[in-house]
């Protein structure tokens, strides 16, 4: 099973409002997910994004491949350069 760290969109029309979900690649977007890992509110000024970074590492320590918008949003965050350094230093 291929797991992916991916966008779930909620909120009303013109409105969006993101989960940050692992979910099985196969499941549609909006579809069953596996566990919320945080949430990304892009209509906020500033935008905002919270992270449970803990959940984020574990999942990327088990394999979990994030989507290129979650990815840059865990590099912002700093959660990725977390995650090299401590696949690096082992």
């Amino acid at each position: 099973m291929a797991v992916k760290i991916r966008l779930k969109r909620m909120g009303a029309k013109k409105t969006p409002f993101y989960r940050i979900v692992v979910a099985d690649s196969r499941s549609p977007r909006d579809g069953r997910y596996i566990e919320v890992v945080g949430t990304y509110n892009p209509v906020a000024q500033p935008a905002t994004v919270q992270i449970n970074e803990e959940l984020v590492l574990k999942w990327l320590q088990d394999g979990a491949k994030p989507s290129d918008t979650v990815r840059n949003l865990f590099s912002k965050e700093g959660i990725m350069e977390k995650f090299h350094n401590a696949k690096n230093s082992k």
